[in-house]
């Protein structure tokens, strides 16, 4: 892909993790990250969760070549962050084709499909039982 192809349009993608849901759009531009209308900063005041966020574009390199603008929503922080990071690095493969070696070597393209198991009926939880009584 040419650079002036790459310049005019925008990358798109989705991450999902626990119950949140991402959808990332990447352009070119100066390293500005915005969540939900909001500095990257401002919306995870957690380090762990902004460290989540910008790994996928440190590992591909382009942390200070690329705007990113985030829609968010469902669940909470730390599953909101890993969407983050999915969408940023499926955004990323679109964008540029080259850095998907470096995303799938790091893990960064797999989902992590752990949910939390729903509750059973009879039960007090997932897989807790009522308490016994011997009397």
């Amino acid at each position: 892909m040419s650079e002036t192809a790459v310049a005019s349009k925008d990358a798109l993608g989705t991450g999902r993790r626990k119950t949140s849901v991402a959808r990332v759009r990447i352009r070119a531009g100066s390293g500005k990250i915005t969540l939900n209308s909001r500095p990257l900063e401002e919306y995870f005041p957690l380090v762990k969760d902004r460290n989540d966020v910008l790994v996928s574009l440190e590992k591909a390199g382009k942390r200070n070549e690329v705007d990113v603008i985030i829609r968010v929503n469902g669940g909470g922080s730390t599953g909101q962050a890993g969407a983050c990071k999915l969408g940023i690095a499926r955004a990323l493969m679109i964008y540029d084709t080259e850095t998907s070696p470096v995303l799938r070597e790091n893990h960064l393209l797999t989902r992590d499909g752990r949910m939390k198991e729903r509750k059973k009926y009879g039960l007090r939880g997932a897989r807790r039982g009522t308490q016994f009584s011997k009397r």
